[in-house]
Order: C-alpha cells, then sequence, then structure tokens
C-alpha cells in the first residue's frame, strides 16, 4: 500500500534548499501552505544561515573541531594556502615551490617543506595534478632539471 500522499508541492529557494509540503486533498494542501508558510520561510533561512555559517551558536550542536585538532587526529600536516601568492604553509615555514623536468612521471610541480633531508618532522610534499587550474598558473620558486 502506497503511504504517501498523493498532493505534493516542493518549492525551491534561492540558496537551494527545497522544501516539500503533502497533502491528500487539494483543500488541505491550501490550508498546510497557509498555516506553514511562515515557519518554512523560517526555517529554510536559518537552515541556509547555518550552512553559511553565519546562524547563532546553538548548545545542541557540537562545535566544528579547529582544522588543528583534525589533523592530528589522522596523525596529518595542515598546509596553509596564502590567498593570491600560491604560497603554502607548514609547521617549518613557508613551502618551496619547485617546477621539477624530469619526475618518476615526467615533470612535476609541487610544494615542499623546508625542514631539512633527514628530519623526521619533515611534511609530506604537497604536488599539484597536472591538467589542473593551479598546475597551469603554478609559480615556481625553483626550477630542477
Amino acid at each position: 500500500m502506497h503511504t504517501e500522499a498523493p498532493i505534493s508541492i516542493t518549492v525551491k529557494s534561492a540558496a537551494g534548499s527545497l522544501v516539500t509540503v503533502r497533502a491528500a486533498t487539494a483543500e488541505e494542501l491550501d490550508q498546510t501552505v497557509a498555516l506553514s508558510l511562515a515557519s518554512l520561510a523560517s526555517a529554510t533561512a536559518e537552515l541556509e544561515a547555518a550552512v553559511r555559517g553565519s546562524a547563532p551558536v546553538n548548545a545542541a550542536v557540537p562545535p566544528q573541531p579547529a582544522i588543528a585538532a583534525v589533523a592530528a587526529a589522522f596523525n596529518a600536516t595542515e598546509v596553509v594556502t596564502t590567498p593570491g601568492a600560491g604560497a603554502r604553509q607548514c609547521p617549518h615555514g613557508t613551502m618551496t615551490r619547485i617546477h621539477g623536468l624530469t619526475g618518476k612521471f615526467g615533470p612535476y610541480k609541487g610544494h615542499f617543506c623546508p625542514a631539512k633531508q633527514g628530519d623526521p618532522t619533515k611534511c609530506t610534499t604537497v604536488y599539484v595534478k597536472a591538467g589542473s587550474p593551479e598546475f597551469a598558473s603554478f609559480q615556481a620558486d625553483q626550477t630542477k632539471a
């Protein structure tokens, strides 16, 4: 047996949220829409604000963990991109942007940790994928043959 109401309306907000109202009859749909219009608008606005990160803090929802905490949980290194400059930071300082002409798989571009070779805390190289927009606009600090 089909239990879903035979009439439904789905409305998409400007931000892309979908709200669906269902009813058994046209009259019930009219009443439901009339009664819930303001609360639907409010709930949609609150949801969209929360998604954008501008909603007030709700004690029932735990806060998002800091990037450093997530990185530590996965034994990873936080890499920060400096907007506009293309430079990345790691715990050891500014990563060096290197363009290599002859790598294992051909030419490569990547961000290399400035820690000394052999340092056990040296960060993993962040390679730039060939064909990506960053690969085309990559400004190397060094070029290696």
